[in-house]
């Protein structure tokens, strides 16, 4: 996940920890996605239909381009630039830097987080980060590339992810897991080389017993 995550949310219920983390709550990841959206003020009311025609049609203009379009080898360059990117989202998240997490977030960036819940924008990016660390420690300690795919100067990437949030008050950390899809952009304005241009969330699947051990 922009998964780099990065932060992406989705509805289901997680009901067991892992084991080596019995001290630890699974919890129905939409409401990390109201975390990370920053709270009711910084999500974008949008009807569930109109979140999925636009990303349905952003993907069908995307290969309308060339009907016979394909992913690009994957050449291991390519691949490193991307790792590097998505790891420095996940980094800038875990420092609690709502600065940098916008910068690496396109201008004309949408997040969508579920049902109603949607970012428009980095400066929205920014704020619901910001909002989130001043309550929150982040923690990715999660994220399972599922599939990528490069076309031209578009990465596709899907990933498993979970995130570990502890209050700074001292209450109980959590864990809320997901699976996003999200589509960079390379740009040079961007610290890493890329932008995250759009984001959309699920639930997870069940957590499986060989999961358990990992």
């Amino acid at each position: 996940m922009d998964s780099g995550l990065s932060p992406t949310a989705v509805r289901g219920n997680f009901s067991e920890a892992l084991p080596t983390t019995r001290c630890l709550r699974y919890v129905p990841f939409h409401a990390a996605a109201n975390a990370i959206s920053g709270s009711d003020k910084t999500m974008i009311s949008s009807t569930e239909n109109h979140m999925k025609t636009t990303f349905l049609m952003f993907i069908a203009m995307f290969f309308s381009i060339n009907a016979h379009a394909q992913c690009d080898p994957d050449s291991a360059t390519l691949r490193q630039s991307l790792d590097k990117a998505t790891a420095a989202i996940r980094d800038a998240f875990s420092r609690g830097d709502a600065a940098m997490v916008g910068r690496l977030h396109s201008p004309n960036v949408i997040k969508y987080f579920g049902g109603n819940n949607v970012l428009v924008g980095r400066d929205a990016v920014e704020k619901g980060a910001r909002d989130w660390f001043k309550q929150t420690k982040v923690e990715f300690v999660e994220n399972t590339v599922e599939n990528t795919c490069f076309v031209g100067n578009i990465a596709i990437q899907t990933v498993i992810f979970s995130i570990k949030t502890t209050p700074k008050n001292g209450g109980a950390p959590s864990i809320g897991r997901g699976r996003s899809m999200v589509i960079y952009v390379q740009d040079k304005s961007s610290p890493t080389g890329w932008l995250t241009l759009r984001e959309i969330a699920q639930e997870a699947p069940p957590i499986t017993p060989s999961d358990s051990v990992r």
